[in-house]
C-alpha cells in the first residue's frame, strides 16, 4: 500500500482548520492546534499561500483562506448547477425513452457519472452516479472528446483499451469518430464499451458556449437500435434534452 505524503495531509489539516473557523488565524494558533514546529507550519503556509489557497493578512499577520480555493469551489459548484438544471429535463427524456438517462463530465482521464436516471420498468438497477466510464469507447466520452480541447488532449495520449471487438482504438479511425460526432452533433456506442449495450449522447453548452457536459441514454442493442442503427427518435430525444439544459444554463446556440 502507497503511503500518504506528510506535507499534503499537513496542508489538508491545514485549510480544514482555517475553513472551519470564522476569523483569521496566527501562525502560533495554527501550529499549536496541529501539533507542528512553527517552521514547519509557516513553510506549509508560505506554499498555500503562494498558490494562492492561502492569504495573509498584512496588518495582522494572520491567515485565512485564498481565492483560488473560491475558483475550485466554483468548479465543483458548476457540476451542480448543471445536474440541478438537468433534474426535470432528465426524468422528462428517461420517460419518453424508456432506457437509463445518465449525465457525464470531465474528469481526469475519464467521464464522471454525475446523474443517473433509472429506466422506468420495474428491472433492478444499480445507481451510477459517481462511477467513471471511459472517454473513447462510451457516447458521453466521445461527445466530451470532440467538443472538449482537454478531453480531446486526455482520449489522444492516453490509452484506448478494446473492451470489445467493436471499441474503435487506432488514431487516425478514432479521430474520424470524433469528427463525425461534431458533424452531426451527438455520438453513438453500439456495443463498443459493452456486449448487448447500446447509447447516445449529445453535448451541453453553457452561456460562455462551452461544453460543460454530455447527456445520454444507455439500453439494450435490441431496444435502442433498429436494424443495426440508433432508433432516429431516441437521437432526437436526446438532442432535444441536451438543447434545453443548454438553454437552461444560458446558452443562446449551441
Amino acid at each position: 500500500m502507497a503511503r500518504n505524503i506528510q506535507s499534503l495531509e499537513r496542508a489538508a489539516a491545514m485549510l480544514r482548520l482555517l475553513a472551519g473557523g470564522e476569523r483569521r488565524l496566527g501562525l502560533s494558533d495554527i501550529a499549536s492546534t496541529l501539533g507542528l514546529a512553527k517552521g514547519t507550519a509557516h513553510g506549509i503556509l508560505r506554499t498555500l499561500q503562494q498558490e494562492g489557497f492561502v492569504e495573509q493578512d498584512e496588518a495582522s499577520g494572520r491567515y485565512q483562506l485564498g481565492a483560488e480555493l473560491l475558483r475550485l469551489g466554483n468548479s465543483y459548484l458548476d457540476v451542480h448547477e448543471l445536474r440541478a438544471r438537468a433534474l426535470v429535463w432528465t426524468d422528462d427524456l428517461a420517460r419518453s425513452s424508456g432506457e437509463s438517462v445518465y449525465l457525464g463530465v470531465l474528469h481526469q482521464q475519464g467521464v464522471l457519472i454525475v446523474h443517473h436516471v433509472f429506466r422506468p420498468d420495474d428491472s433492478r438497477q444499480v445507481l451510477e452516479v459517481g462511477a467513471m466510464h471511459p472517454l473513447h469507447s462510451t457516447a458521453l466520452g466521445k461527445v466530451l472528446s470532440a467538443y472538449d480541447p482537454v478531453a480531446h488532449s486526455e482520449v489522444a495520449e492516453g490509452e484506448r483499451k478494446e473492451f470489445t471487438p467493436r471499441t474503435v482504438t487506432g488514431v487516425e479511425e478514432f479521430e474520424g469518430v470524433l469528427a463525425l460526432t461534431r458533424a452531426r452533433g451527438w455520438g453513438s456506442d453500439v456495443e463498443e464499451t459493452w456486449e448487448g449495450v447500446a447509447s447516445v449522447a449529445a453535448p451541453i453548452h453553457d452561456r460562455r458556449r462551452l461544453p460543460v457536459g454530455a447527456v445520454g441514454i444507455t439500453g439494450a442493442v435490441e431496444r435502442v437500435c433498429d436494424g443495426g442503427e440508433l432508433r432516429s427518435e431516441l437521437v432526437a430525444a436526446v438532442r432535444d434534452c441536451a438543447r434545453a439544459v443548454s438553454r437552461d444554463l444560458g446558452a443562446s446556440r449551441f
